[in-house]
């Protein structure tokens, strides 16, 4: 347990010693007014929907942020953008405020943890300040020296030394005659032509004209004075030898000769590098980025098994997938399809065999224009059917084409840079002979090793350390704060797009500890999101760390080991929807177990979210995944048995989502749904004939704009609209279905198009979104909210709760059966029409599970779950289980990656992953029942369960 080392006071709110909010009526928050000690770690739970995040984010973070932006000119506002005041009366005490959520991450593929983090971008100085080149052809290092570090070494020769100096023109190569007339016309006496020195004259008279050969102009020869060297002389030599050549010169002291350049440059393969700067690290810059895949490090393939997935038909019967709906058996056919049934009839092959029967070169020639026969033309009769699509892929204007052929494609690792990002020239340079990307390729712990090395190296001069010394601080110090945050298992260059809300939110705020900032605001998204319980505790010494500097921490949180450690906590209630937004409780961590609220009975022991005494013994089948070896998993044999409550768990990092959401639900989706998703590396994957149906729920948003809802989401909606058409009025009016929906001409207010708000330019001001005043509100016109269902309009409807609606619809089994399960997940509260914008991510994943659930039960359904508890409430929590125990008990399975210690004393079955994250994990720790789990002294999770 971790225990709070600063106090609060606990009297009466002193003047600046408290935020104070006064009067909030946001979203379901009714006319609320509360206290939250400053420079304190205060923690705001409760039931999901309760209004936690309406306070949290919408009113103390969203006032912050708009009066910050009121400080600043107009014009800084008008471009910036103004933020809407929220519904409130009055907050006191309040300072600048930093939201770390889980939602505002970039998630572009050309951002990494190293550039979030700004690690990478530090590491880009180093290596362009010690880094020594390669040639990416021989391995060669390579160096340079400047005119003047040539003329430093000239002028320190001894007396009387012989110095020639030469510019080269030609290595190699041919052209001499051109050459030497060029050189000639600029006024140059000598050159060496093949090694020979030589007038410009008799080097003319030669005829080597179309013989490889090497021609250097002699710019220079003297004897070195010691005492009084020709510096001013030796520099316009070697100048005039550098700009002559491009770059090099050629120094011979007493038939000593020695290469100057000031590029790097390879004699031997004759490549060259002019300059070395942070930017040819950046694989977001032209400059760096390998052109193949233009920085990402992935490459979109067409991939031949999408474009014939079934290779038992015919050309002729569609087995080009993409031109199927132009058969030849119904006689209609496109240009493409035409000039392949042409070459057909000139290579004597047909297009009615079944793929699987041609030849190779055959069917070569069908993908990729191959030429069948070895005396073949090669002038190609036809393009082939990839490189058509490729063609077109490149040529496409419009996203929506983009997007139909990217059906047919796949991402592959790019095979120029093999996923590394650069041009191969940087990638070939080193700095303690390790190039850059085995720098952001190892976990945390193992890169901070790497950079520690460097200021110890012998391999590095003492110069060169004192240089990167800051440097490495800088990069320690970020690393150091991502170790302590529990992320230490990621690499530098892990995609953002790849992390979860969770992971992206612990970077943010370990940006945020090293930023140094004093007397801030942090307002936390549940940050414990996919933490295992031992990392949280390191989390909450962070968060301290943070407190400690003088900040304030609000945190939207349902984690008890997080509440234990906060000085405050605010308990929002006592229901959800419009049956919460009050504040029931507001005190300390001791007064709440003491109070009679439901959190404090959690915490207190009196309430259990799991009684579970018995526990299933399954069908006796299990899909078993042989030799799983993607990321970090060690070749591991796992066996998922069919008829029970199976949760997945491990320390972050350990291989769970790997495992379940991309090896195993992948390869369950191309099985079931044809679904176009890779799977990750493994042998095979066994027993898969023994489930029928396979539903997956993840964490991602039910929709992103205004007109989706629960009602549209789940189908209820569209039952709803088909029962109003059934009315006698709409009947006698020719009203269909479409009629009764927001979204289509014909029945929706066309002032506000459906909407139901319309909006108010206020110029310096914010926008203001004002109620429609054609339709008040209600999105539709006067004559579709003339027709009534048992007295109400579709708009009444729309404002029902879910509780309520599903008494209003009793007697129709289809709506009612919908709205039932919906209740089941706890979301009686939910109004039918609340925007998707509106719902919390807890909400969102109810919905996806109550869709599923309506839908018709086959017993051998698989049912895949990721942290289905992320957002949920001791309560909620305990609900989710009842759902879940009742889809098993129908003779289904559940499959739940989990770290919520409730979740795993519930499983029937328990997979442990681990022992650690990253490299040190992606073994199997444990397969068994929780009272087992619990007696193993190698598990992480055992301690805490």
């Amino acid at each position: 347990m971790v225990s709070s080392k600063r106090s609060v006071k606990r009297h009466a709110p002193e003047k600046n010693n408290h935020i104070v909010v006064t009067g909030a009526r946001v979203h379901n928050l009714k006319n609320i007014s509360t206290t939250i000690p400053r420079d304190a770690m205060s923690v705001i739970t409760g039931l999901s929907g309760s209004g936690k995040s309406s306070l949290a984010f919408d009113v103390i973070y969203a006032e912050s942020n708009r009066r910050y932006m009121e400080s600043l000119s107009t014009h800084a506002r008008t471009l910036m953008g103004v933020m809407t005041k929220p519904d409130v009366d009055k907050i006191e005490n309040l300072s600048p405020a930093i939201a770390i959520d889980q939602k505002s991450i970039s998630r572009s593929v050309r951002s990494t943890v190293g550039t979030m983090t700004e690690i990478y971008d530090y590491l880009r100085i180093l290596f362009a300040t010690i880094g020594v080149p390669h040639c990416p052809e021989t391995g060669r290092p390579l160096y340079r020296k400047s005119a003047q570090d040539i003329v430093q070494e000239l002028t320190e020769l001894s007396d009387g030394t012989c110095v020639t100096i030469f510019a080269p023109i030609l290595e190699g190569a041919t052209g001499a005659r051109t050459a030497i007339n060029a050189i000639r016309a600029d006024g140059y006496a000598r050159v060496r032509f093949n090694g020979k020195v030589m007038t410009t004259h008799d080097a003319h008279l030669l005829s080597e004209e179309d013989v490889a050969v090497n021609l250097e102009v002699l710019i220079d020869q003297f004897e070195q004075d010691e005492h009084d060297p020709d510096v001013e002389r030796i520099a316009d030599s070697v100048e005039t030898a550098m700009k002559l050549s491009g770059g090099s010169v050629i120094v011979v002291v007493d038939k000593e000769e020695q290469r100057y350049s000031r590029d790097y440059y390879c004699k031997e393969s004759g490549f060259r590098m002019q300059e070395i700067t942070p930017r040819h690290f950046s694989f977001n810059n032209p400059d760096g980025a390998c052109p193949a895949c233009d920085g990402i490090g992935t490459k979109n393939e067409i991939d031949p098994d999408r474009i014939i997935p079934n290779k038992k038909l015919s050309i002729a019967e569609g087995a080009i997938h993409m031109w199927s709906k132009t058969t030849l058996n119904e006689g209609r056919i496109d240009r493409n399809m035409q000039q392949l049934v042409d070459v057909a009839k000139k290579y004597h092959f047909s297009l009615t065999t079944p793929v699987h029967k041609l030849s190779k070169a055959q069917r070569a020639f069908i993908l990729f224009g191959v030429p069948i026969y070895k005396n073949q033309s090669t002038q190609r009769d036809f393009q082939g059917v990839i490189p058509l699509l490729e063609k077109k892929y490149r040529e496409a204007k419009s996203d929506h084409m983009r997007k139909e052929l990217e059906k047919y494609m796949t991402k592959r690792v790019c095979p120029q840079c093999h996923g590394k990002r650069l041009a191969q020239q940087y990638l070939s340079v080193t700095v303690n002979n390790k190039s850059i990307d085995q720098y952001v390729d190892v976990s945390l712990p193992e890169f901070l090793v790497m950079i520690d090395d460097l200021e110890t190296t012998k391999k590095i001069s003492k110069n060169d350390r004192t240089l990167i010394a800051p440097l490495v601080k800088e990069m320690r110090t970020r690393t150091e704060a991502l170790i302590d945050v529990g992320v230490g298992y990621l690499t530098i260059g892990r995609s953002s797009h790849t992390l979860s809300g969770g992971e992206a939110q612990r970077i943010r705020l370990a940006v945020q500890i090293k930023s140094d900032l004093t007397g801030v605001i942090y307002v936390l998204d549940e940050p414990t999101t996919g933490l295992h319980s031992r990392d949280t505790l390191r989390l909450i010494k962070t968060m301290k760390q943070l407190q400690e500097a003088g900040n304030t921490l609000i945190i939207v949180e349902h984690d008890g080991e997080v509440m234990r450690a906060a000085d405050w906590i605010v308990d929002m209630g006592p229901g959800a929807g419009e049956e919460g937004g009050e504040v029931i409780f507001a005190g300390t961590y001791k007064k709440l177990l003491a109070s009679g609220v439901e959190t404090g009975q959690y915490l207190a022991g009196k309430k259990h979210v799991s009684n579970k005494k018995t526990f299933r013994k399954g069908n006796g089948k299990k899909i078993t995944i042989k030799g799983a070896t993607e990321h970090n998993l060690k070749e591991i044999t796992v066996g998922f048995p069919l008829g029970l409550f199976t949760v997945v768990c491990g320390v972050s990092g350990s291989g769970k989502s790997t495992l379940v959401n991309g090896i195993l639900a992948p390869e369950l989706a191309r099985t079931f749904h044809r679904a176009q998703k890779e799977s990750g590396a493994h042998k095979s994957i066994t027993g898969m004939k023994n489930v029928n149906k396979v539903v997956m729920i993840d964490q991602t948003p039910i929709g992103r704009t205004p007109r989706s809802n629960a009602a549209t989401y789940t189908g209820v909606f569209g039952h709803i609209r088909e029962l109003f058409a059934q009315t006698d009025l709409a009947r006698e009016k020719g009203y269909s279905s479409a009629t009764f929906s927001f979204n289509m001409r014909g029945g929706r207010c066309e002032v506000c198009q459906g909407d139901g708000m319309t909006k108010v330019e206020m110029h310096l001001l914010p926008d203001m979104y004002v109620s429609c005043e054609s339709c008040k509100g209600t999105r539709y016109n006067e004559k579709t909210l003339s027709v009534l269902y048992n007295g109400a309009n579709i708009a009444d409807v729309l404002d029902m709760s879910v509780s309520y609606a599903h008494t209003f619809f009793k007697n129709h089994r289809l709506i009612a059966e919908k709205l039932q399960t919906m209740e089941d997940v706890g979301l009686g509260y939910l109004r039918l029409g609340q925007n998707a914008t509106h719902l919390s991510g807890g909400e969102a994943q109810r919905i996806k599970l109550a869709t599923e659930l309506a839908r018709k039960q086959t017993g051998k359904t698989l049912y895949i779950l990721d942290e289905p508890t992320t957002g949920l409430h001791f309560k909620d929590t305990q609900r989710l289980l009842q759902v879940l125990d009742a889809l098993v008990e129908k003779g289904n399975s559940v499959i739940v990656v989990e770290h919520n210690v409730d979740v795993i004393n519930h499983a029937d079955w328990v997979i442990e992953l681990g022992p650690d994250g990253g490299e040190e994990g992606g073994y199997v720790l444990f397969e068994g029942t929780p009272q087992k789990l619990k007696k193993n002294k190698k598990s992480p999770t055992a301690k805490f369960l």
